[in-house]
């Protein structure tokens, strides 16, 4: 038997999160029942979509329960086993993060292998995880892109937009993103964006009309509020939107756009996505994912904090949309 610390939701926020929501708890974990494995969780996930877990309300993701272990995305290494297919030191990807230590059904982990990918483990959370297929799909099946277009990303430097942005690039799309610093605007240059702009440097609608002279195709929604606005006033004709989240109205009441009207007058297509309803899309975007790393056609970025302790800050960063670019993940063991 191990101990192992674990985040714990102890009050459900009303609006922003704080700290005093939250309990970092210490847990014994007992040994591996038949069909169990013992995983040390080596990296952990940090997403905008947990904030949502947070409320006792029904959605798309059953929320946290109060005084019990938070959960999330994590890769780790099975240090005792029941079963032969996944004998000790077999990294797996699996969805109880949040805590160091945990035992879990053999069935609900999935064996990777960073080495022969040529990825750190934490890809598997972040650009050939959950934020990858989530750009994926959204890109191709929902937005259904076509060359020539001129696709708009909101929170482009985020692990979903900034690999959004990339696959549109490489299909052959005129690509525009939009972030909250210079220097997530200047990497989004960097990663091959068209253009990019900082939403606090003036109207959004005129920073986009700017940015994409000959208008919107396409849409990948992640903030919702005023960037939607300025989207559907720049919007062509028979755009397309892929509502994939609405990060602004996350922790406070955002009133809506007052020119949905577009959406009518431009015959506009809006469909809103859940990810884990088109997991039979995982080997056809593992593959081409994966091709395009390894030939480094693709890139990804991670901002990494050390110790579960800093967790919950990491949190909070991602909530209120800071410093960080790409993905977050925070690093549990060696």
């Amino acid at each position: 038997m191990v101990e192992s610390r674990e985040w714990q939701l102890v009050r459900r926020p009303d609006g922003w999160p704080v700290p005093d929501d939250f309990r970092l708890a210490t847990a014994e974990v007992p040994e591996p029942g038949p069909g169990e494995v013992l995983v040390r969780n080596l990296v952990m996930s940090v997403d905008p979509y947990m904030r949502g877990r947070m409320n006792d309300a029904a959605s798309y993701a059953a929320p946290y329960q109060l005084e019990q272990p938070m959960y999330g995305g994590a890769v780790g290494r099975v240090e005792h086993s029941t079963i032969d297919r996944l004998p000790p030191g077999t990294v797996v990807r699996h969805n109880l993060g949040w805590r160091e230590w945990v035992v879990i059904p053999a069935r609900h982990v999935e064996p990777v292998d960073p080495a022969a990918d040529g990825v750190p483990a934490s890809a598997y959370l972040g650009v050939l995880g959950m934020p990858g297929l989530t750009a994926w799909v959204g890109v191709f099946d929902i937005a259904e892109v076509r060359p020539g277009e001129t696709l708009f990303v909101s929170a482009a430097a985020g692990a979903v937009g900034s690999v959004a942005g990339q696959l549109a690039k490489l299909a052959g799309l005129r690509v525009v993103g939009s972030a909250g610093t210079p220097e997530k605007v200047a990497w989004l240059h960097e990663i091959g964006f068209d253009a990019a702009f900082d939403y606090h440097d003036g109207n959004l609608t005129k920073q986009l009309a700017a940015a994409a002279p000959d208008g919107v195709d396409c849409y990948f929604e992640n903030v919702g509020g005023d960037h939607l606005r300025a989207a559907l006033n720049v919007m062509n004709p028979f755009g397309r939107i892929a509502a994939c989240g609405m990060i602004a109205a996350y922790n406070e009441a955002v009133p809506g756009p007052d020119n949905l009207f577009f959406i009518v007058g431009k015959k506009l297509t809006v469909r809103g996505f859940i990810v884990s309803d088109h997991a039979h899309r995982e080997p056809a975007f593992r593959k081409h994912v994966a091709g395009l790393l390894r030939d480094g056609k693709l890139q990804f970025a991670e901002t990494r904090r050390a110790g579960i302790e800093n967790a919950l800050d990491a949190l909070l960063d991602v909530l209120r949309g800071g410093t960080h670019t790409g993905k977050m993940v925070v690093d549990l063991a060696d």
